[in-house]
C-alpha cells in the first residue's frame, strides 16, 4: 500500500512540475516497478504494453469515431439539430437553453466527444441565445452541460477506453447508454425549468413554431438519424462489431460532409490532422496509465482498497454509493480520462466481485466523467468554452454551470437506484 501511495504522489508531483500527465504516469509505473521488481523485467514489461496497446485491433475504433465526429462537426449538422429543438421548445422561458441540450443529445449521437459537442454547440447556440437576451450564466452552463451528452449516448470514446481496460462488450456499452442519455436530457432540462423559474429574466420566450415549421425542421436532420440509425442499429443487431460500426460511421460521415460541400481540400486536411492530434493524444494516456497500472496491480493497493470499500456495509450499493462520492470529489481536481485511467483497475474487481453488471458500473462511471468535465475549477468544458466565448468571464461559466451540476448528480442517484435504465436495451442483444 505504501508503494502505491508514494506512486500516486509521483504522479502528482510531475503534474505541478507541468510535466504531461501520460509521462507522469510512465515515469512513475516505470521507476515503481522498476524499484519493486528489478529494472530489467520492468523495461520489458513497459515495452510490451506499449507495442501491445499500440497494435490493439480494438483500439482502432477510437480514432474511427474521431474522425465520424470531426466529419459531422464540419458538415454542419450541429445547425439542423439545434433548429430542429428550437422549433419544439424555443417558445418556453428557457427555450433555447433546453434546445442546446437537447441539440447536444441529437449531436452526440454521431460524435463521441464531449469537448467536440461543446465546441460545436458553442459557436450555433451562443449567438442565437446572446440575441434573444439570454443571461451568460444560463446559455453557457446548459451548452456545457449539454457537451458532456456527447459522451453518454452513444458512441463514445470513454465507453471504448473502458470496455477494452475491462474486457466488457464494447457494443452492450454504446446501447446501455441510450436510456440514461434520455434521461440526462430530461434532468438537464429540469435544471432550466428550475434556472427560469428562479430568474425568470435569465432566458426569455422564443418565438413559437407553426406545425409546418417543425415537421420542415425535422425533416432537416434525416441525416443524423440515417447515420446513428446505420451505426447504433448495425452494432445492436448484431450485423458488425463496435470497431466495424465505427468505420461505417466514419465512411458515412465522409460522404455526408462531401455531398454538402463542406470538404474543401484543405477542410479534409485539417480535419485529418485534428483527428491525429486527438487519437495520438488520447493513446499516450493510455499507455501511461496502463504502465502505471502494471505497477499498481504488483503492490497490495487494489486489494488493501477492496478491504477498506467492503468494510463499509453489508450493503453492496453502500460499496457503489461510497466509489461514487470519491469520483465526484476527484472529479474536482483531476483530469477525467487519467483519473478513469488511474482507478478502474482498482475498483472494477470490487464491483464484478460484488456480484454488480460491468456495463451498469460502465454507465455509472461515464455519468462520473460527464460531471468531471463540467466540475470547476478543473473541468474541461469549462476551459473549452471560455477559449471560444473571451468576451464572457470565467466567474460567470463557473457561476452558471452549478445547478446542470446537481441534475448531473441526480441523474447519477437515479441511475444506481435504477440499474435497469441501463441494463435493459442490452438484455435483447443478440451476441
Amino acid at each position: 500500500m505504501i508503494e502505491a501511495t508514494l506512486g500516486f504522489i509521483a504522479v502528482f508531483a510531475l503534474a505541478l512540475l507541468r510535466i504531461p500527465l501520460a509521462l507522469a504516469m510512465s515515469i512513475a509505473g516505470l521507476v515503481g516497478l522498476g524499484l519493486m521488481r528489478g529494472w530489467h523485467p520492468a523495461f520489458a514489461s513497459t515495452s510490451q504494453v506499449i507495442f501491445e496497446t499500440g497494435f490493439a485491433y480494438v483500439l482502432s475504433v477510437i480514432p474511427l469515431f474521431v474522425l465520424m465526429g470531426n466529419f459531422v462537426a464540419r458538415a454542419g449538422m450541429a445547425r439542423e439539430l439545434y433548429g430542429a429543438a428550437n422549433a419544439f421548445v424555443g417558445h418556453r422561458k428557457g427555450g433555447l437553453a433546453m434546445a442546446s441540450v437537447i441539440a447536444s443529445g441529437g449531436f452526440g449521437c454521431i460524435c463521441g466527444s464531449s469537448i467536440a459537442t461543446a465546441a460545436t454547440m458553442t459557436r450555433v447556440a451562443y449567438p442565437e441565445m446572446k440575441r434573444h437576451g439570454y443571461k451568460d450564466t444560463l446559455s453557457t452552463g446548459s451548452i456545457a452541460a449539454g457537451g458532456t451528452l456527447g459522451i453518454l449516448i452513444p458512441p463514445s470514446t470513454i465507453m471504448v477506453i473502458y470496455g477494452i481496460i475491462t474486457e466488457t462488450d464494447i457494443g452492450k456499452l454504446f446501447i446501455a447508454g441510450v436510456l440514461p442519455g434520455l434521461v440526462a436530457i430530461a434532468c438537464l432540462c429540469t435544471a432550466v425549468v428550475y434556472i427560469t423559474w428562479r430568474d425568470p429574466q435569465a432566458g426569455p420566450p422564443g418565438q413559437r413554431f407553426s406545425w409546418a415549421q417543425r415537421l420542415a425542421a425535422i425533416r432537416g436532420i434525416w441525416a443524423v438519424v440515417v447515420l446513428f440509425a446505420l451505426v447504433i442499429g448495425g452494432i445492436y443487431g448484431g450485423v458488425f462489431t463496435a470497431t466495424e460500426g465505427a468505420g461505417v460511421g466514419a465512411c458515412g460521415a465522409f460522404f455526408f460532409a462531401l455531398f454538402r460541400g463542406a470538404l474543401t481540400p484543405r477542410v479534409l486536411m485539417d480535419i485529418l490532422v485534428e483527428s491525429t492530434r486527438t487519437t495520438a493524444m488520447l493513446f499516450t494516456i493510455l499507455i501511461g496509465a496502463m504502465i502505471f497500472t502494471s505497477f499498481i496491480n504488483f503492490t497490495s493497493m487494489p486489494g488493501d482498497l477492496r478491504d477498506f470499500l467492503l468494510q463499509f456495509s453489508p450493503h453492496p450499493i453502500m460499496v457503489v454509493v461510497v466509489m461514487m462520492a470519491i469520483y465526484v470529489a476527484l472529479g474536482l481536481v483531476m483530469e477525467e480520462l487519467s483519473m478513469v485511467l488511474l482507478t478502474i483497475p482498482v475498483f472494477f474487481p470490487v464491483i464484478t466481485g460484488l456480484g454488480f453488471d460491468p456495463v451498469w458500473f460502465g454507465v455509472l462511471i461515464v455519468t462520473i466523467v460527464e460531471i468531471g468535465m463540467i466540475s470547476p475549477p478543473v473541468g474541461m468544458n469549462l476551459f473549452v468554452m471560455n477559449s471560444l466565448l473571451p468576451q464572457v468571464k470565467l466567474k460567470h461559466i463557473f457561476q452558471g454551470v452549478w445547478p446542470f451540476v446537481v441534475a448531473d448528480i441526480v441523474r447519477l442517484c437515479i441511475l444506481i437506484a435504477f440499474p435497469a435504465l441501463a441494463l435493459w436495451l442490452p438484455s435483447f442483444m443478440t451476441h
